[in-house]
């Protein structure tokens, strides 16, 4: 069966004025921020920080600390969104569209889910590797079949399984990326000094467009705005909605306060540890100097945490991709064809020999081409009186909103010239 996301009763949708209705604890209602905040420890951001902090130290700190207030505002906005209308952002698109539209936007859609799941698998692969010797090849095929497992607890037990599972995932990635700052020295000046907005010359402002592409995904917004609806499904207007509301605000900023520091540690760690370094370039290269710098049980935590980055994410992806089908096309695919499909991009470019982590990064290049696609209609929706009523966004919410997308398409459009012109 497709790993279809049904929709939870919640005691949240009471609007607490029956005295016998205990009011739901806001750590309660916490757990689909958590989710889609493993979009933003993938591996695509392990190669993106890492390389980042190799070549140019702390240099473009400041680009993951502003990557990381638009994700606060766009997944916020994108639960949001299904809290007040009770439909996902794929539904609501779906319901706008005629039917090549729609086919058109499922398919650049569709192609940001494998570009996704191509990044995921793949680091997922050389994890196995780093760990065990795997074969590239055979680990991919693991990793798919693990994240099939995982999905099956989706699909199976419910969302909220499923959060605890992947919550559980980004506690080791958040472990298997920090503890390595135990071991460096890394001078609090230096690292204050990368929070000033700068670019050293065009080689900064590609990988500074890369590290923005892998931290906003486009999967991610998709699949919020379905995670919120069936945890949640449509509460009354009222106090029960400003209630959740207000919850999920903690729910994404406690997420993707860890997501983000998350990736500013491994930013630092490879500023402190590897800058300057020759071979750093790629994710093995880099864990090896880690081993060399830090020690082999560093290196084992690393590998360990990326391992847990790309089973996780590629679980996460695949769920998106199913719940971008079913909102615009009404169409559910077996969990074994999906996962098949989605996975032999990914297998076919390892069993070619291509360089893992130039597929990576190129895969973030795709997904550059898909995030504007997602943001314009969800901040216009947000925004719209018709669709939200009184939830509307305010005045700044919205200049803040359409800013955001305005930079967000400037970088990845610079991303995709300056990668294909090699400038």
């Amino acid at each position: 069966m497709e790993p279809t996301l049904a929709v939870t009763p919640s005691v949240s949708e009471h609007d607490g004025s029956t005295p016998s209705r205990k009011q739901p604890r806001i750590i309660g209602m916490l757990g689909p921020a958590f989710v889609a905040a493993i979009a933003y420890v993938d591996p695509g951001n392990v190669a993106a920080n890492v390389t980042a902090g190799a070549k140019y130290g702390f240099l473009l700190l400041w680009v993951l600390v502003a990557a990381n207030a638009m994700a606060v505002l766009v997944q916020y906005l994108s639960a949001k969104l299904a809290l007040v209308s009770g439909r996902s952002l794929s539904e609501l698109l779906g319901l706008r569209m005629g039917t090549h539209g729609r086919r058109a936007f499922w398919a650049q859609a569709a192609i940001g889910a494998i570009a996704t799941d191509v990044a995921e698998v793949i680091g997922g692969a050389i994890a196995l590797h780093l760990l065990f010797g795997l074969p590239l090849v055979w680990g991919g095929v693991l990793t798919g079949v693990v994240s099939m497992v995982i999905l099956a607890i989706q699909n199976r037990r419910g969302p909220r399984h499923f959060e605890f599972v992947i919550m559980a995932m980004l506690a080791i990635i958040a472990l298997g990326f920090t503890c390595g700052l135990l071991f460096v020295d890394a001078s609090p000046s230096a690292v204050l000094g990368g929070l000033v907005p700068r670019f050293e010359n065009s080689e900064t402002l590609l990988l500074a467009a890369g590290m923005l592409g892998a931290t906003v995904m486009p999967h991610a917004i998709y699949l919020h705005s379905a995670l919120a609806r069936d945890r949640h499904g449509q509460p009354e207007k009222g106090p029960a909605l400003r209630r959740l509301l207000k919850a999920t605000k903690w729910d994404v900023g406690i997420a993707l306060v860890i997501a983000g520091s998350v990736n500013i540690a491994l930013l630092v760690l490879a500023g402190a540890a590897l800058y300057g370094q020759s071979g750093t370039d790629t994710i093995e290269g880099a864990h090896s100097a880690i081993v060399a710098a830090l020690g082999p049980a560093v290196g084992v935590i690393f590998a360990v945490g990326l391992l847990a980055s790309g089973l996780a994410s590629t679980s996460v992806g695949s769920a998106a991709g199913a719940e971008i089908m079913q909102g615009l096309l009404k169409v559910k695919v077996p969990l074994l064809a999906r996962r098949c499909v989605t996975l032999a991009p990914a297998l076919v470019l390892l069993a070619l020999g291509a360089e893992p982590t130039h597929a990576l990064i190129i895969s973030q290049v795709v997904l550059s081409f898909c995030i504007p696609f997602a943001l314009i209609p969800l901040v216009r929706l947000t925004s719209d009186r018709d669709v939200m009523g009184e939830y509307r966004n305010n005045l700044l919410v919205r200049t803040a909103g359409w800013l955001t997308t305005a930079v967000i398409a400037a970088l990845n459009v610079a991303l995709i010239v300056l990668t294909f012109t090699g400038l």
